[in-house]
């Protein structure tokens, strides 16, 4: 990832974390939103449909983790070391039935896990997770904010 898209990534999560929640949820072809989170597609890779032999996905997965870990270090340098948040068994809950609230239920069914930090004074968090929501489907990099109590470390710890 080059400086200027670095530079680029993070005036967009700071304009992520200054803009109110929306009223109702609102979608657009950049993200989406709701009443208590955001969320912001920051990058996406190509699709992977003729991606017989699978190397197009490998040199894409290559580069947004690369995007995500120059990510993740800028952010870890403002408000310290992110949590790790795995979202499998959120995964796993929603595909049992159980409610499982937003945005974690989106980045449950998009990512693995997630890098986080809890905003103090705020009543917000951030996340970042790189992800994809079907083998054939772009990769994307993606920022969300939440309302604190959808990532009460209780939560985040679940069986």
């Amino acid at each position: 990832m080059t400086t200027t898209d670095l530079e680029q990534h993070l005036v967009l999560v700071d304009e992520l974390l200054a803009q109110p929640f929306p009223e109702r949820h609102v979608s657009g072809t950049t993200g989406h939103a709701g009443p208590d989170h955001r969320v912001h597609f920051l990058k996406q890779s190509q699709d992977f449909w003729d991606d017989e032999d699978g190397r197009a996905l490998i040199a894409a997965d290559a580069e947004m983790q690369a995007c995500l870990d120059a990510l993740v270090a800028a952010l870890a340098a403002r408000w310290g070391d992110p949590i790790s948040v795995d979202l499998r068994p959120y995964l796993k809950a929603g595909c049992e039935g159980e409610e499982v609230p937003e945005p974690i239920g989106f980045l449950s069914q998009l990512a693995g896990s997630m890098q986080a930090w809890p905003l103090p004074g705020t009543g917000r968090w951030l996340a970042i997770a790189v992800g994809q929501g079907d083998k054939e489907l772009p990769l994307e990099l993606v920022a969300v904010v939440g309302m604190s109590a959808v990532l009460d470390p209780a939560a985040a710890e679940r069986p």
